[in-house]
């Protein structure tokens, strides 16, 4: 089982967005997707009232998930670790323990624009409409990932 794990800051707007997209798109019973955040300001809360709005708007259920923070563990339950922004990229990477720690992190936008290292800009101070473009963002490169992953 591949295990996937979505992370940006607080793990209520990008994060669970992106978790309940890539679920969406892969098969279950061979692929495991999780969220976390790199604070701890949002650990045990529901996802923010506007990020379960659009999923919802997609047909995604996401208001089940509870913010968590990221963790030196996660380095070895997970396979990959997509992060959200360059913040997130450095949070990540400092509790990195060795090389093969570091090799699971990417930026989840290289997946649609490779080595560009492109932010998923944090919606939480905008309006509504962030966060309907943070999820086609997010759509679009899970779409690809759940492609290379189900055709390798």
């Amino acid at each position: 089982m591949t295990k996937i794990l979505m992370v940006c800051l607080g793990n209520i707007c990008r994060s669970p967005l992106a978790e309940g997209i890539l679920k969406s798109k892969l098969p279950a019973e061979d692929f495991q997707v999780d969220s976390a955040g790199t604070a701890s300001y949002h650990i045990g809360s529901a996802p923010d009232k506007r990020s379960v709005a659009v999923a919802k708007k997609h047909g995604l259920n996401i208001s089940n998930l509870k913010g968590r923070q990221f963790e030196v563990s996660d380095f070895d339950t997970f396979d990959i670790i997509y992060v959200m922004d360059e913040s997130n990229y450095q949070n990540v990477l400092k509790l990195a323990r060795n090389e093969e720690d570091e090799n699971k992190v990417k930026f989840i936008l290289n997946e649609v624009y490779p080595n560009k290292n492109f932010d998923v800009p944090d919606p939480y101070y905008g309006g509504d409409e962030g966060f309907q473009n943070v999820y086609n963002m997010l759509d679009e490169a899970c779409t690809k990932i759940a492609q290379d992953l189900t055709s390798s």
